[in-house]
């Protein structure tokens, strides 16, 4: 599995500032409900709030994987919001995050949300990866570089 096999270019979002964890994981939660096709992100908001109230999901080198797991979804999916401005978001290393790649699995997805977390997390490890997300200038060059990134790991 890999994140490139789960991004739609309907779920890539270049953004403009926002200025805080909060709205970031609302820019999450919008993208998330413009790929199922929904008017409302509360729902998928709540949700994010709810994991990260756990423990923040800030990997660290400016990058988050918030996710959730809902009810009234069939299939596993994720989104990717790069923000014009890092906010604060409690990472590990204490550093501002600009990449979230929100994940989304059904209730009843266990194993497959573990394995797009450690893929979404092995991904976003490559600082050459993150430097590229950061410089592409469209929704096409980040899903092409996302794409890239399934070549690469194949090869």
């Amino acid at each position: 599995m890999e994140i490139g096999d789960l991004v739609r270019r309907d779920g890539i979002v270049l953004r403009g500032s926002v200025s805080s964890k909060r709205q970031a994981l609302h820019a999450v939660a919008e993208a998330a409900a413009h790929v199922l096709g929904h008017d409302d992100s509360s729902v998928l908001m709540d949700a994010l709030m709810e994991r990260e109230a756990l423990g923040s999901t800030g990997l660290g080198s400016g990058v988050a994987v918030p996710h959730a797991r809902l009810h009234d979804i069939d299939q596993l999916f994720a989104v990717l919001v790069r923000l014009e401005t890092p906010v604060a978001f409690d990472a590990v290393d204490d550093r501002p995050v600009d990449l979230l790649l929100g994940l989304f699995a059904p209730s009843s997805d266990g194993a497959g949300h573990l394995r797009a977390l450690a893929a979404a997390s092995r991904a976003l490890r490559s600082p050459e990866l993150r430097q590229r997300l950061r410089q592409a200038d469209s929704v096409d060059a980040i899903q092409a570089l996302l794409v890239r990134q399934i070549e690469s790991t194949a090869a």
